[in-house]
């Protein structure tokens, strides 16, 4: 929501930068329009779960940056509140957010998404009408997995 974001994020999109932004509702970026925000592509992802997760992943031509925190980029937050940011460096965690983000940005991955118009579109569905995945589901999976080798 924040209009300098927006414009940075323009700018990026406009040298050709790729951008991939994974929100939860709100979201004032109008994805794939002509000459403005050709590479941008916009995903929401709800589910069972409330996430709350704030992550700023940046591939940085191949050598990652990624903070985790705790405001989303909106005026309340960045103009009104004191909020913080941490950046990720342990290789495992670096790891962990790509996969996170491979998921959530994955085709086969259900999730609405933001068209040129502005208006949010159900990809819930494969071509052959088969259901996408539940990245929750996945998730709390491979969460569940974890624990049983741990407690072995």
């Amino acid at each position: 929501m924040d209009e300098a974001i927006i414009d940075a994020l323009y700018r990026a999109s406009a040298a050709g930068v790729p951008i991939d932004i994974w929100v939860r509702g709100i979201c004032a970026v109008k994805p794939g329009q002509p000459g403005l925000s050709e590479t941008i592509r916009v995903r929401s992802i709800l589910g069972r779960y409330l996430e709350h997760a704030r992550i700023f992943s940046f591939v940085n031509n191949g050598d990652p940056v990624v903070y985790i925190g705790s405001a989303d980029m909106m005026h309340r937050n960045l103009d009104r509140r004191v909020e913080a940011l941490v950046r990720l460096v342990a290789p495992d965690q670096l790891r962990q957010i790509d996969e996170l983000f491979n998921l959530a940005l994955d085709d086969e991955t259900s999730s609405w998404w933001l068209d040129q118009e502005g208006e949010w579109v159900r990809h819930s569905r494969s071509e052959s009408g088969e259901p996408l995945q539940d990245m929750q589901n996945v998730i709390m999976k491979r969460i569940s997995g974890r624990r049983r080798s741990v407690t072995r």
